[in-house]
């Protein structure tokens, strides 16, 4: 599989809430804190406080992210954008990916997240670009509808690219789509991690 096709696949499965119908998956996010010898197992530390044994299949898949701002937030990009619902019936932005133009397409419409709670991911073109007094607000449209979405200052906004093992080293933070492996460690298919300092938001 060519880099951009593994970094599709493994957006797709961040943006959808199992593999497959018969292989539900959890989300682990934190931080390396250790690396094994032979780059197969990690020692994490997730969002919550846990310790936790992350293993990488030989076949597993690899990307990062790095910062963005609001300025590349424009029509014509690919974006996958998690929010939740505000009064009004609106939604605001928990965070904005940006994809690279090789994976236009990856994981398009709308769907649950479980980023948190209500929350939302929405994968599909920037068609409109509005200034507002609660802040930007961006119209995304994919396959069968669209959906307006406000973004303000605070909202993290990130780039998409390949990766590898790599960029797996300690002090990155990463979030691991996968389960529950033999002797309980959990196991990762994909892995989302960040470079230059960046915490990956979704």
């Amino acid at each position: 599989m060519q880099p951009p096709l593994i970094a599709a696949a493994l957006l797709l499965a961040l943006s959808t809430p199992a593999w497959a119908q018969t292989a539900p998956s959890a989300t682990l996010r934190g931080v390396i804190e250790r690396v094994a010898p032979d780059r197969e197992s990690f020692d994490v530390k997730t969002r919550d406080g846990q310790e936790r044994t992350l293993r990488l299949p030989a076949d597993a898949k690899v990307a990062r992210v790095a910062a963005a701002s609001l300025a590349d937030v424009k029509p014509g990009v690919y974006v996958g954008v998690a929010a939740v619902p505000v009064d009004g019936g609106g939604l605001k932005a928990l965070e904005v990916h940006i994809f690279p133009a090789s994976m236009r397409g990856v994981g398009e419409g709308f769907r649950p997240f479980d980023l948190a709670p209500g929350s939302t991911m929405t994968n599909g073109d920037v068609n409109a670009r509005v200034d507002a007094v609660d802040g930007p607000q961006i119209v995304v449209a994919y396959n069968g509808g669209q959906k307006s979405i406000t973004i303000d200052k605070s909202t993290p906004i990130v780039t998409i690219e390949p990766g590898g093992l790599g960029d797996l080293m300690a002090g990155a933070a990463i979030v691991a789509r996968g389960g529950a492996g033999a002797g309980g460690d959990y196991e990762a298919r994909n892995v989302v991690v960040g470079v230059n300092g960046v915490t990956p938001p979704m």
